[in-house]
């Protein structure tokens, strides 16, 4: 059981540590926020694309509405290549739930997610129309999802609502709150 001089551990996108890890080859490296809230926390990266099996460079993924879709928020849909097409539901779904387990067992208490991400975005994710359908949609990332129904209660956030000091103070608090709750 934790002391009460553990750090607490919040889940990361490797991207915001600058990893070299996004679709691209690139990184999305937050110096603030890892600095910031590094000093009081213990980072656990996570890299969902890279963890599937997906590779650097890799083709973008994008979610699609489909009826036959999964949860993201309130709408259903599809991870799937922007380019090939390829369909990475089933893998992502079935990685996600095994490595949310896996999060719960090392005691995280909190996650900073990539904004906007197809796995990673906690909100406002680009959910494309199918086919003709040119409408927009917003859901969540589909590993991001799995956590929301995995660890209800858990905090999570994007790199940019973090941006604001008192945003992250605010969720450090909601972090330390959280991890003192599990005791």
């Amino acid at each position: 059981m934790p002391s009460d001089l553990d750090p607490p551990r919040i889940g990361i996108s490797r991207c915001l540590l600058g990893d070299e890890v996004r679709y691209d080859g690139g990184h999305k490296r937050e110096d603030t926020l890892v600095s910031e809230l590094g000093r009081h926390v213990e980072w656990v990266p996570v890299c969902p694309e890279m963890e599937v099996g997906m590779g650097v460079p890799r083709e973008p993924i994008q979610l699609v509405a489909s009826v036959d879709g999964v949860r993201s928020e309130s709408a259903r849909v599809r991870m799937v290549g922007v380019l090939s097409g390829e369909d990475w539901t089933a893998r992502m779904e079935q990685w996600a739930r095994a490595r949310v387990h896996a999060f719960a067992a090392l005691r995280v208490s909190g996650f900073v997610l990539k904004a906007r991400s197809p796995s990673c975005g906690p909100h406002d994710v680009p959910v494309h129309g199918h086919g003709n359908d040119a409408h927009t949609l917003r859901g969540r990332g589909l590993f991001a999802e799995a956590l929301d129904e995995g660890l209800p209660g858990l905090p999570i956030e994007d790199e940019e609502g973090l941006r604001d000091p008192d945003a992250r103070q605010r969720f450090l608090d909601r972090v330390l709150a959280y991890q003192t709750e599990r005791r």
